[in-house]
């Protein structure tokens, strides 16, 4: 179950196993061993089987949602066998328990879209059968090319490109942070986010620590970077205010620029075919921003947006 055993370490992270969770969790041990002067051998990575990597064949949204992506790790948490959970946010609940914190985020990579299997949204076949089981994805797809086929594939970045070769779709995406991470930066075209906007807090590593423990969230605070904190808190204010699920198609792209954010975000019906998008600008950390442009965004959405938002994300 860990990396190092070797001495008994001064911090124990939690992680999924996956290929991309090790990465970001390792990317996480040696910047605390920089900022700390520590041994890689000081920082141990505890690794948990999440419910998420073990099914596979059927949508998030239809067996628990991002929930199963968390629920090993803060059973890890909250029991103390780890003192921190390494998560990728976008796969981070919107409402999370008050005995958890988010004690750091590293600087966040980039945040775009890779399209793999045609060079732009334009280029995909007529009729092509598109591989996402993301509603953001699907709906903006849909939203851009009509014709195609949303096709349902989950897995990690090599069970999908493994499903693609296997003919299983003509095409599909993944997120570029995920595939920098993995050296795999080679992968597909990058999609301009002017144009096709990403997920919440996509590109984001987040640390969570219990919020009772000073000494870890004084150890966290050292490698936490103020401007994506920002920008991930401001993501995840607006999916609270939204009231967005795993059933709700919603891109958010929030910019922090000399402590204020400024954030661009629209809202889709699951086939793509209404769109309603909105911009705010507002001083870092101040809720009412996020909050305005949900009630603006849903004031002007139809029912067919509407009926997918309003329950806790």
């Amino acid at each position: 179950m860990t990396e190092n055993s070797a001495s008994a370490p001064l911090l124990r992270l939690g992680t999924r196993e996956s290929p991309l969770a090790m990465a970001q969790a390792i990317e996480t041990r040696e910047r605390l061993c920089a900022a700390h002067g520590w041994e890689l051998s000081q920082v141990e990575l505890v690794t948990v089987k999440a419910s998420g990597d073990k099914i596979l064949d059927r949508p998030l949204a239809d067996i628990g949602g991002k929930a199963l992506w968390t629920k090993e790790l803060d059973q890890w948490l909250g029991e103390g066998h780890v003192d921190a959970c390494v998560h990728s946010m976008k796969d981070v609940e919107t409402l999370r328990p008050e005995v958890f914190m988010i004690g750091a985020i590293l600087p966040r990579a980039d945040r775009r879209d890779v399209l793999v299997g045609a060079e732009s949204i334009a280029d995909i076949a007529q009729g092509a059968r598109v591989g996402t089981s993301a509603p953001r994805r699907a709906a903006q797809l849909l939203n851009h090319r009509p014709d195609c086929e949303v096709v349902g594939i989950r897995g990690n970045v090599a069970t999908r490109l493994a499903k693609l070769e296997a003919g299983e779709a003509d095409v599909t995406f993944l997120a570029a942070a995920g595939l920098e991470r993995l050296g795999q930066s080679d992968v597909g075209v990058a999609l301009d986010e002017d144009t096709w906007i990403p997920a919440a807090a996509q590109g984001a590593i987040g640390i969570e620590c219990r919020a009772e423990d000073t000494r870890v969230r004084e150890l966290l605070s050292a490698i936490d970077d103020t401007p994506s904190h920002a920008e991930v808190l401001a993501d995840r204010a607006l999916l609270e205010a939204l009231g967005g699920n795993c059933h709700s198609s919603v891109a958010v792209d929030s910019r922090f620029d000399d402590a204020r954010i400024h954030m661009r975000a629209v809202v889709f019906s699951p086939d793509g075919q209404e769109r309603v998008e909105g911009k705010v600008e507002f001083a870092a950390g101040v809720a009412a921003g996020p909050q305005s442009l949900a009630c603006d965004l849903l004031g002007r959405s139809s029912y067919n947006i509407r009926k997918h938002f309003g329950q806790p994300a």
